[in-house]
């Protein structure tokens, strides 16, 4: 089983990078395979609204678009669960996330439907007063509902919580893996 853990921040070594860290290793504990996708690090352009605002996403369930989207979205599609996780910049997700997460909808939502019934797992970390995190994970459960994927779990990880909830990141990575393994769902 491959659960792909996609993030989402510049900082490498910084609250974000740690909580990807604790969920992989909660998943591989479980005995799983993780694959980290670090969406900063690839090239992601953003959505075109192609034609009169749909292009070929809609009839095709394709992004005309030439960068690494394609590649992203096929792992995704054959990945047994999803991760994601994302810092927090003005109360939502990352714009290198947001980039992403759009595409997928506009290909998911419109067209193929590959991901619908996905479980996922929404960990938002906000470095600094906090605020905004559970907007965050609103934005992006509401994001997944579009394409008819469900969040197991959300997550809001602040520097206050740091100290206990990175721990318990771990733990959520590894009862996340088994759930799926089991076949555990989750209807709403």
């Amino acid at each position: 089983m491959a659960i792909m853990v996609v993030w989402s921040s510049p900082n490498k070594d910084g609250l974000t990078a740690a909580a990807k860290d604790k969920i992989m290793k909660g998943i591989l504990n479980a005995g799983y395979e993780a694959e980290e996708i670090h969406l900063n690090q690839m090239k992601m352009e953003h959505c075109k609204a192609c034609g009169k605002g749909w292009g070929i996403c809609r009839t095709k369930g394709q992004c005309i678009i030439n960068d690494d989207f394609a590649a992203v979205y096929e792992k995704l599609v054959q990945a047994d669960g999803i991760v994601f996780v994302s810092a927090v910049y003005w109360h939502d997700i990352t714009e290198c996330m947001k980039a992403f997460m759009d595409r997928l909808r506009r290909c998911e939502a419109a067209h193929n439907k590959y991901l619908a019934g996905r479980r996922c797992l929404l960990v938002a970390c906000a470095g600094g007063t906090g605020l905004g995190t559970v907007e965050c994970l609103h934005n992006m459960e509401e994001t997944l509902k579009h394409m008819g994927m469900r969040a197991y779990d959300r997550l809001p990880v602040i520097r206050y919580n740091e100290g206990y909830m990175l721990p318990a990141l771990e733990k959520a990575g590894e009862t996340y893996a088994i759930r799926l393994a089991e076949g555990f769902d989750m209807q709403y």
